[in-house]
């Protein structure tokens, strides 16, 4: 089992106010699947993904990623674990804007201590893996808003992660360069990368083989989609 979510919960406290952002929330992810999730704003999407890419820890119940329960590990193990197992994409591409895509995709090896050739051959493979060879030296604040969201994906998977969250990835982009996004993910998918992705676009999560509907933090519908 490469998730396994057992009846997590999270509060955050506001001052003197308590914000149940879930609720008890109970599902599983094998290796190699697609999974999208939905919901309304507040419905506590954001907080299940930043807790399934150990950026924060329940305030309860268990969550296990490859059978570790994240609950027990410090912060420099779970920074480990970021770095070497989770890809992140996010709706809003998170690059440095005056930097090339290849240095860009290199940032994750550089914190990983990966030597600078071995760096720069991953990265170039990484970007020819999302089709963007011919824009490697090309500054982020130089290319089209698909072609950002191309190295940030590139960049997720240069370290060959066991699996990829991916925030709105194509939230902020039009139809046609978010339907092209989403070709990558299903070949990415096809080559055996478990993909989590949030969205709030239908014809998007229908990209999955199934979608979880979340609503005021607990888990409303867990459904296969044919």
């Amino acid at each position: 089992m490469l998730i396994d979510v057992q009846d997590v919960k999270k509060i955050y406290k506001m001052g003197n106010v308590e914000v149940h952002a879930l609720r008890g929330v109970t599902f599983n992810v094998e290796d190699g699947e697609i999974v999208a999730v939905m919901g309304p704003s507040g419905s506590g999407k954001s907080t299940l993904m930043d807790i399934l890419g150990c950026l924060s820890k329940p305030s309860s119940g268990v969550y296990k990623l490859e059978d570790e329960p994240v609950g027990n590990l410090s912060d420099n193990q779970l920074a480990e674990i970021r770095n070497k197992k989770v890809g992140f994409v996010f709706q809003s591409f998170n690059l440095l804007p005056r930097t090339t895509a290849l240095h860009n995709v290199e940032l994750p090896l550089i914190y990983s201590g990966v030597s600078r050739k071995e760096r720069k051959r991953r990265a170039q493979a990484s970007l020819e893996s999302v089709g963007l060879s011919d824009r490697m030296n090309h500054k982020a604040n130089e290319l089209s808003g698909g072609q950002i969201q191309r190295v940030a994906i590139a960049r997720a998977l240069v370290n060959n992660p066991s699996i990829i969250f991916a925030d709105e990835p194509t939230g902020n982009l039009d139809t046609k360069s978010g339907e092209e996004i989403m070709i990558i993910f299903d070949r990415l998918n096809e080559e055996g990368n478990t993909i989590i992705m949030v969205t709030h676009e239908r014809h998007i999560a229908e990209h999955a083989r199934r979608i979880i509907h979340l609503r005021d933090g607990l888990i409303e519908q867990d459904e296969r989609v044919a």
